[in-house]
């Protein structure tokens, strides 16, 4: 996940340095498309996350058959899924935009690039799917060589399509914001070709294959995968809500510079967020194989070391942006003086409570990890619906922009105390089990 957050890490950095002011606007109209590359990425994680997660489980209960139903049922369900979003992402555009807060300019760069990416966003479902199901069945650095290729390539490709110019020789193709969903689809492509390799070829050393006896969908097993992917595809759907809540006050208090610091910020926040997140997903096959397999004290081991881990980045990250927003901000936007001292007023505010966020990814990612679908679910939507989105409607009519920036570490400190509550008390049932099993 962290390799596959550098898409939209370099894309952010390119665009923004695109000449000529265009940079600014183009950041401003890929803020707009956020909430919708947040849905198309939520659909991904309802069948790749929920079938990596259900492929973990069955294997440390020794189902193997199962498991590869699993895996050839969730590529079908990756292709039919992301071709209904596309389609109807593509149909219905500009109205979807529209609601999103896209006007003039912001909606014709907007339109730019997400028009590329819906069309292919099929590939990088795919691609994203199933590379997790290489990481549930205990091949993680086969699972992040695939990414790397894919995150390499548009490294490579992104200024090949966005500018005329390299070095002061035209060999660009300078196309812009499109450039860069162009680029990041054919890398998408590439890291699906990779992952369909792994899992066919006979000599790849994958302990599941793709079989053409499991590729028919059953009602059964779709409905397993879906009841653990809700939790992730919920977290999604509820980002994308809030986002879109961010666009319209950043647009009412702020205007386009706030819109694009915010896409700045989101940028920075994922830098330091995906290790977590990485992490995150590197101890959820742990975690479900040694849970299925009622190894407790394994489990425990693993999610105690796993918030260390997440704490230790989200703390490295704090100062990052509280000492050096500045420097961080001139990495995407350097010809922008206005929109830089924006974001790093906002940045120091948003990311306040950098440390204690790094615990509750962590913990709240431990219910999904062992198959416990439901309080999963509501601990997603607690930090990003039930709390977070009355606060951001309510506290900029008081505050203004600085109520947009404050309303994300209010909700972080509300969540986090009930995540503890439910995780404290997970921890101490699995203890007394061990205890009973010993």
């Amino acid at each position: 996940m962290l390799v596959n957050a550098l898409y939209n890490i370099v894309d952010r950095i390119y665009i923004g340095n695109i000449p000529n002011g265009i940079g600014a606007k183009s950041l401003a109209g890929l803020g707009i498309t956020l909430p919708l590359t947040t849905i198309i990425m939520a659909f991904g994680m309802l069948v790749g996350l929920g079938a990596a997660t259900l492929i973990s489980i069955k294997l440390g209960e020794g189902d193997k058959d199962y498991a590869e139903k699993i895996l050839g049922q969730s590529v079908v369900l990756n292709i039919i899924i992301s071709l209904i979003v596309s389609i109807i992402g593509l149909v219905f555009l500009t109205p979807i935009l529209n609601i999103f807060g896209a006007t003039g300019d912001n909606l014709f760069y907007a339109k730019e690039y997400i028009s590329i990416i819906l069309a292919g966003c099929v590939f990088q479902n795919l691609g994203f799917g199933i590379n997790n199901s290489i990481r549930s069945e205990g091949n993680p650095k086969i699972a992040m060589r695939t990414m790397l290729v894919g995150a390499l390539l548009n490294i490579i490709l992104d200024p090949i399509f966005i500018f005329d110019s390299i070095f002061n020789i035209k060999i660009g193709l300078g196309l812009g914001i499109k450039g860069a969903a162009i680029a990041t689809i054919i890398s998408a492509t590439a890291n699906t070709a990779l992952v369909f390799h792994y899992f066919t070829s006979k000599n790849s050393g994958s302990v599941l294959k793709i079989r053409k006896r499991n590729l028919k969908l059953t009602f059964k097993t779709c409905k397993d995968i879906f009841s653990i992917g809700l939790s992730p595809f919920s977290i999604q759907i509820a980002n994308s809500a809030v986002v879109a809540l961010y666009n319209m006050g950043l647009l009412k208090y702020g205007g386009n510079d706030a819109v694009a610091a915010m896409s700045i910020i989101a940028s920075i926040s994922t830098i330091i967020f995906m290790p977590i997140f990485g992490i995150n997903q590197g101890v959820q096959p742990i975690l479900g194989y040694n849970y299925g397999a009622k190894l407790y004290s394994r489990v425990i081991k693993a999610i105690k070391l796993a918030i260390i881990c997440g704490i230790s980045i989200a703390s490295v990250g704090f100062i990052a942006v509280e000492f050096f927003p500045h420097v961080l901000f001139k990495a995407f936007a350097k010809d922008a003086p206005n929109l830089i001292i924006l974001g790093c007023r906002g940045i120091r505010i948003d990311l306040i409570l950098l440390p204690l966020v790094g615990y509750q990814i962590v913990t709240s990612n431990y219910f999904q990890a062992i198959g416990k679908a439901k309080i999963s679910i509501f601990l997603s939507f607690l930090r990003q619906v039930i709390v977070l989105i009355p606060i951001i409607i309510i506290l900029p009519k008081f505050l203004g922009l600085d109520g947009i920036w404050l309303s994300q570490p209010i909700a972080d400190i509300a969540a986090t105390l009930i995540t503890s509550y439910f995780f404290i008390k997970d921890i101490k049932l699995l203890k007394r089990q061990e205890k009973i099993m010993n």
